[in-house]
Formats: C-alpha cells, sequence, structure tokens
C-alpha cells in the first residue's frame, strides 16, 4: 500500500470527537429525507445536550432518512478538535459559533477530496501518477489545518475543480483495463433507467442521476461513481467489485441485498439487511 499522510479511520466521521456539527451548522427542509425544516446554524431538535442524537436508532422511522445517508469524511472532528482547538460552539461566543458553522462545510468538501485522493493512490493502474497524486493529497491535508479565517476565505471549488482533472487522469487509466468499448455516461441523466443485468465494467458513471434506477444484477466493476447520485438505486445482486470513488453516503442511499458485492473502501448499510 502505498505511502499516505492520511489515515483511512482520519476520514470518517467520528462523532465522539465532534460537537454535533452535522446537526447544527447545515439546513434541511421538510421533505422525503427529512420530517422538518431548519435554518443552518439553528441545532436540531433531536440534538441532546451531550452532542447525540436522541433519535439516532431510529432515525428512518422518524421520517430522518436524510441524516443516515449523511457523512463528513471527518471534518467533524477536524474542525472541533484541530481547527478549533476543542472549543465548543455551545460555551464559546456567537461569533465563535457562527465561524465554526461557516468553516464546517468548506472542510467537509476538502476531506471528500482526501477520500478520492487516498483512495486513487491504491489504483494500479493509476501508478504513473502517484508522486502527482501525492503531493495534491499534502497540499488538500495542509488547506483543511488552516486558521479559520484562511478557510472561511478558501476558494475551494478552485480546488476541487484542480483536483478532478487529476482524479480524471487515474480514472481513465483504471478503467483502460477493462476489455470493451467504455460506456460514457458522465452526468447522464439515467434516472428510473432498467438496466438490470447490464455491463457496465469500466463505464465512466460520474455524476450519473441514477435516482431510483434498476441496477439488479448489474455488473459495474471498475466502474467511476464519482459523484453519481444514487438515491433508492437498486443495486441487489449488483457486482460493484473494483468499482471506484464510490463514498458510503452513495451507498447508504442506495437499496441493495446480501448477494450485491461491495468494494473494499466501504461497508454495506445496515438497513440493506432488513430487505427481502
Amino acid at each position: 500500500m502505498p505511502d499516505q499522510t492520511v489515515r483511512p479511520a482520519d476520514l470518517r466521521g467520528d462523532c465522539e470527537r465532534c460537537f454535533g456539527l452535522c446537526c447544527v451548522a447545515l439546513p434541511f427542509a421538510a421533505s422525503a429525507d427529512f420530517a422538518i425544516d431548519k435554518r443552518a446554524g439553528k441545532p436540531c431538535p433531536n440534538l441532546q445536550g451531550d452532542h447525540r442524537c436522541g433519535i439516532h436508532a431510529t432515525l428512518r422511522q422518524k421520517g430522518f432518512t436524510g441524516c443516515t445517508v449523511y457523512d463528513c469524511f471527518g471534518a467533524g472532528q477536524k474542525v472541533s478538535q484541530v481547527t478549533f482547538g476543542g472549543q465548543d460552539w455551545r460555551t464559546g461566543s456567537r461569533e465563535h459559533a457562527r465561524r465554526m458553522f461557516d468553516v464546517f462545510p468548506v472542510v467537509r468538501q476538502l476531506h471528500e477530496l482526501l477520500w478520492y485522493l487516498t483512495e486513487a493512490l491504491t489504483l494500479p493502474a493509476a501508478r504513473p501518477l502517484r508522486a502527482e497524486l501525492r503531493q495534491v493529497l499534502e497540499q488538500t491535508e495542509d488547506l483543511t489545518r488552516q486558521t479559520p479565517d484562511q478557510l472561511a476565505a478558501l476558494d475551494v471549488g478552485a480546488h476541487r475543480q484542480a483536483v478532478n482533472v487529476l482524479l480524471l487522469k487515474a480514472s481513465e487509466l483504471a478503467r483502460s483495463g477493462f476489455p470493451g468499448r467504455k460506456k460514457d455516461r458522465r452526468g447522464a441523466d439515467l434516472m428510473g433507467a432498467r438496466l438490470k443485468g447490464a455491463d457496465l465494467r469500466g463505464a465512466n458513471l460520474r455524476g450519473a442521476y441514477l435516482i431510483a434506477a434498476d441496477l439488479t444484477g448489474a455488473d459495474l466493476r471498475g466502474a467511476d461513481l464519482i459523484g453519481a447520485d444514487l438515491r433508492d438505486t437498486d443495486l441487489t445482486d449488483a457486482d460493484l467489485t473494483g468499482a471506484f470513488f464510490l463514498t458510503q453516503p452513495q451507498l447508504n442511499a442506495a437499496r441493495g441485498s446480501a448477494g450485491t458485492r461491495l468494494p473494499d473502501s466501504v461497508i454495506r448499510p445496515v438497513h440493506w439487511a432488513a430487505r427481502r
């Protein structure tokens, strides 16, 4: 495994070391994903004094499915313990809390990029890019450790665009090893598409809209799934072995089964076990 400056554990949310930032900083609207409206900066009514969710075990039943598919990629503990040195938003000034809430989404985006860069470093076919990938990963990690004022002023969109160019190169190298003509569905509208048993080996599905699509038994080995919208996508018995840039939030938003084969970078969602 290549040398890395970021550990995989650093890129997974650790609620024990966070001040419930996702439950306060982010807004949500009453919908199929959330039972109520909440503005940014206002604590969710389910957030307890110890920064834990009072209905964590029953979020789906209570109408908060959106919470179950969210992951901060470790940004919560980074902002809580590093950026603000362990100072709670509850005990600091109102300005302190506002700055913390402003910075959290920025660091979350940077940590998501760290997730992709870390995975790109594990792709054997991307070996020619490893030196550049390591350099960009270190630069991105350095950005996450800037001061609150620097983070608030950061053009994270420009940095994301620059990183994406490198990730696309890694994707092209990784997908080139699969035989046949590669399907290019980048940004495609595949909502509700009937793709049962489809051969999507090495396909480019970056940013594709696969909401409620039927991918039962589909072959997605070596597919690029960065940014693909998998909400309610049926992955029953699909093969995602070797699929890359697939995140846990994407998978949590989809439907699957015990027969769904997954890459090692993600875990099987608990709610899949309830499906027959």
